[in-house]
């Protein structure tokens, strides 16, 4: 028998051991805690953003599979080409400032966006085929085009290989070819920083986390625009910078569009662009994460003609000229020669 307190020896560590069940109980309680709120939101936010897709599109079946386009507004026609990331939604929101101006907006969802299909091979060629197709169903015969960053490479193989659909160009952040514009141009540092940007836009719940928790990163690797310049715009720029982010979602119905995207508009071919003979707008913007405003420089030069807008700053997303950019879009639709 202990005679100095063998018992009160013990009793320490059956608390101890109690502590240490009661503190990883703790910790459970508060994962699954933490796991709820998460699950919660993330759900809210992808029933906010599926709803912005929802009833404002139709789908029409082509040669290259189902073809998704939104038309809205009446007036002269306008093709918009969204950009990476986008849809025909994106397409609406960019342009909701010329709609005012009462033009009517066609806004279709490229190749692998949305409800539109991924055709076995798809090039941007055909990307252009396709739009011509979808011109020609809804009886237009000419439009104005207008491709806003990747969407530009369509909308130039449309002035070059259906010339007479184009009643003018305009081309905004062109992810067009330039001979000083780096190959596979994008925002990553490196290529593991790339590989981790290629991971989240695969995946709704890590696009999502990265849009709620690292926004900053976001904001440079995905819109190639520095975050500095998005905190000092006007509240209208910060949120549309934010909407635009957000409605990338959800990535998941935009990722195969998103790798063609990938493989296209980062090293994009040196095509004859000088024989674009419609009258033409080119729009770039300094501090472009993704050079674009060097290819804007040279598409501006090369097309006979050209117009050429250039702002100071801004990014990919030319933040604080967006009132002014659609000015001028305005000005250049409003002084087209009539059809």
């Amino acid at each position: 028998m202990d005679l100095f307190g063998g018992p009160s020896m013990r009793r320490p560590r059956a608390t101890s051991r109690r502590r240490g069940r009661l503190a990883g109980v703790a910790t459970l309680v508060a994962a699954a805690i933490v796991a709820a709120v998460v699950s919660v939101a993330f759900h809210r936010d992808m029933r906010t953003a599926r709803a912005h897709t929802v009833g404002r599109s139709r789908v029409v079946d082509s040669p290259w599979g189902p073809i998704e386009y939104a038309d809205v507004g009446s007036g002269p026609p306008v093709l918009m080409i969204h950009g990476s990331g986008g849809g025909f939604d994106q397409g609406l929101d960019f342009s909701a400032p010329l709609a005012r101006e009462g033009v009517r907006i066609i806004a279709p969802s490229r190749f692998g966006y949305l409800r539109s299909a991924m055709p076995e091979g798809a090039t941007v060629e055909m990307q252009a085929d396709a739009l011509d197709w979808l011109m020609n169903r809804l009886g237009i015969q000419q439009a104005v085009i207008i491709g806003g960053s990747a969407g530009a490479l369509s909308a130039t193989q449309l002035a070059l290989r259906h010339p007479e659909r184009c009643r003018g160009l305009v081309l905004v952040v062109p992810a067009l070819h330039a001979p000083d514009r780096l190959p596979g141009a994008n925002a990553a540092p490196d290529p593991g920083t790339q590989q981790a940007i290629n991971a989240v836009l695969g995946s709704d719940l890590l696009f999502w986390a990265g849009v709620r928790g690292a926004p900053d990163f976001m904001t440079r690797m995905v819109l190639a625009t520095d975050p500095a310049t998005v905190k000092a715009a006007p509240d209208g720029e910060r949120r549309r910078a934010a909407d635009v982010m957000f409605h990338i979602l959800p990535v998941s119905e935009r990722r195969e569009g998103l790798l063609m995207d990938s493989a296209t508009a980062g090293t994009p071919p040196d095509w004859p662009v000088e024989r674009i003979a419609c009258p033409a707008l080119v729009v770039g913007a300094r501090r472009d994460l993704y050079e674009t405003d060097k290819a804007a420089v040279e598409v501006a030069g090369r097309i006979p003609g050209a117009r050429l807008v250039m702002y100071p700053d801004g990014g990919h997303l030319w933040i604080g000229h967006d009132a002014e950019l659609w000015r001028a879009v305005g000005a250049f639709v409003k002084d087209l020669p009539p059809v």
